[in-house]
């Protein structure tokens, strides 16, 4: 049975002395797969409120949410997953150090990289634009079309 909507996500581009925020995207090293912090949205909190929450879950840092600066949506062909994720550029509030006993409170995120725009191009990521949207200046939204699930 297919879901009646996509899954909601947000997701922090959130940039501090020239490095990225990424974490790991799965559990338990299913995958050495990157993104950037963030996650599902819950219902009766607004897209910012539910990306402060999300960050200092996964991470213990405080951040203040700007603008939206990406779309991107991802699936599964092979099962009925579909996720729209909505990008904000994002900036700390407090320390950017990340005590290394931090748990976070879904267990999924483990791994946190402050990562330069040469490291990005080296480590494995999704989505594609996201040194492009981090660190190329761009002003404008970006979007990314549907692309498949990696794992």
């Amino acid at each position: 049975m297919r879901p009646k909507s996509p899954r909601l996500a947000v997701r922090a581009v959130l940039i501090h002395q020239d490095r990225l925020l990424l974490v790991n995207a799965y559990p338990d090293g299913q995958s050495d797969l990157l993104c950037a912090p963030g996650g599902e949205v819950e219902v009766g909190a607004s897209l910012p409120d539910n990306l402060v929450r999300e960050v200092f879950e996964e991470t213990g840092l405080m951040i203040e949410v700007g603008a939206p600066c990406l779309v991107n949506e991802f699936h599964d062909p092979g099962s009925s997953f579909h996720q729209v994720d909505v990008y904000f550029r994002c900036t700390l509030t407090g320390s950017a150090e990340i005590d290394p006993n931090w748990q976070d409170s879904e267990k999924i995120v483990t791994q946190w990289h402050w990562v330069t725009q040469a490291d990005l191009t080296r480590l494995p990521h999704k989505p594609d634009s996201l040194g492009t949207v981090a660190f190329g200046g761009i002003d404008a939204p970006t979007y990314d079309p549907l692309e498949p699930i990696v794992r």
